[in-house]
C-alpha cells in the first residue's frame, strides 16, 4: 500500500492527536503540528522518523508557509493536509466581546485559509492531494446557543471548501469535510471560556452551559474517527462531506428534510419573483421551521 505523508494541525490533543497515531499506525509520515510541539514528544519516541512535529500557529500564514515547507523538505511531498485546529467559548452573541469572537473566527476560518492556501501550490506542484476540513455538525444545522462565532467560522469553512474544490479539482485535489457530533476530546474542556450568562439568556446560553457540565459523556469514540478518517482518506472515491456520529447523522438528515419541506412550502412564493411567474402568490401556512 502507497505510504502517504499527513501534515495534522492541532496534533497535540483531541481529534488531531488520535487521526496522527490513526496514520502512523497505517504506516503513514505524520507531519504533526501544535503551538507547542513538545507535546508531541511520545510520538516522535514511538514512531520515530515518521513524525516531524513542527511549531505552528495557523493564524500566522508565513509560519503555515514554513511549516508546509519543512513537510515537503523531510519527506519529499505532502499528500493530506487536515486542518483540525480549533476550539470554542460560549456565550451570547450580544455578549461576546468582539475581539473574542474575531479571535474564535481567525483560528477556526482564518486558520483553515491560511493552510489551505499555503497548502495549494504544494499540492498542484504534485499533481494532486487532498484537503480535509474539520467542521461539525454545527456547521451544517447551526443554532447552538452560546455558539455564535465558532458555527459561524464552520459554515464559512463549508463554503469555502465547495469554492475551493470546484477550482482545485483540475489538479488533482480532492476536499472532504467533516461533521462530527459530540466526541470524547477536550473541546468542551478547559480550554473553553464560559463567561457569566446574562439572566435574559438563561433559558438558551444557559441550558447549552448546564447540558456541556452535566453528566452525559460524548457518545463518539475519537480512536475510531481516526481510523475511519484514515480509511476514507485513501479511498478511491470518498464523499465531499463526511458525517461522524449517530447525532450528526440524524440531525444532519432531519434539517435536510425541514430544508426540502420549507423550499416546497414556499416554492410558489419563490418563484413569483421571476417576471414571467405569477404574482402575487398566497403566503402559506403551517410549515415546519428548521431547527
Amino acid at each position: 500500500m502507497t505510504t502517504h505523508t499527513w501534515f495534522i494541525t492541532g496534533s497535540s490533543r483531541g481529534f488531531g492527536r488520535d487521526l496522527a497515531i490513526a496514520a502512523l499506525e497505517a504506516g503513514d509520515n505524520v507531519v504533526a503540528t501544535a503551538r507547542r510541539p513538545e507535546q508531541l514528544g511520545d510520538l516522535v519516541e514511538k514512531y520515530g522518523d515518521r513524525v516531524l512535529p513542527v511549531a505552528l500557529d495557523v493564524t500566522d500564514r508565513p509560519a503555515a508557509v514554513t511549516g508546509l515547507r519543512a513537510a515537503v523538505d523531510r519527506f519529499g511531498r505532502v499528500d493530506v493536509v487536515v486542518n483540525n485546529a480549533g476550539y470554542a467559548n460560549l456565550a451570547a452573541v450580544e455578549t461576546t466581546p468582539e475581539d473574542d469572537f474575531r479571535r474564535q473566527f481567525d483560528t477556526n476560518f482564518w486558520g483553515v485559509y491560511n493552510v489551505s492556501t499555503a497548502a495549494l501550490p504544494i499540492l498542484r506542484a504534485q499533481g494532486g492531494g487532498t484537503l480535509v476540513q474539520f467542521s461539525s455538525i454545527g456547521g451544517r444545522v447551526g443554532g447552538t446557543p452560546g455558539l455564535g462565532s465558532y458555527q459561524a467560522a464552520k459554515f464559512a469553512v463549508d463554503g469555502f471548501t465547495r469554492v475551493l474544490a470546484a477550482e482545485a479539482a483540475p489538479f488533482g485535489v480532492r476536499c472532504l469535510v467533516v461533521e462530527p457530533s459530540g466526541f470524547a476530546t477536550d473541546w468542551a474542556g478547559p480550554s473553553m471560556r464560559i463567561p457569566e450568562v446574562a439572566p435574559e439568556y438563561d433559558s438558551t446560553v444557559g441550558e447549552m452551559v448546564r447540558l456541556l457540565g452535566g453528566t452525559v459523556s460524548a457518545a463518539g469514540d475519537p480512536g475510531r474517527a481516526g481510523e475511519i478518517l484514515v480509511r476514507v482518506v485513501k479511498s478511491p472515491n470518498p464523499p465531499t462531506h463526511l458525517l461522524l456520529g449517530v447525532n450528526a447523522v440524524e440531525m444532519a438528515q432531519y434539517y435536510s428534510r425541514g430544508q426540502l419541506e420549507e423550499a416546497a412550502a414556499w416554492e410558489q412564493v419563490s418563484r413569483s419573483a421571476d417576471f414571467d411567474q405569477d404574482y402575487p402568490t398566497e403566503l402559506p401556512d403551517g410549515a415546519r421551521p428548521i431547527r
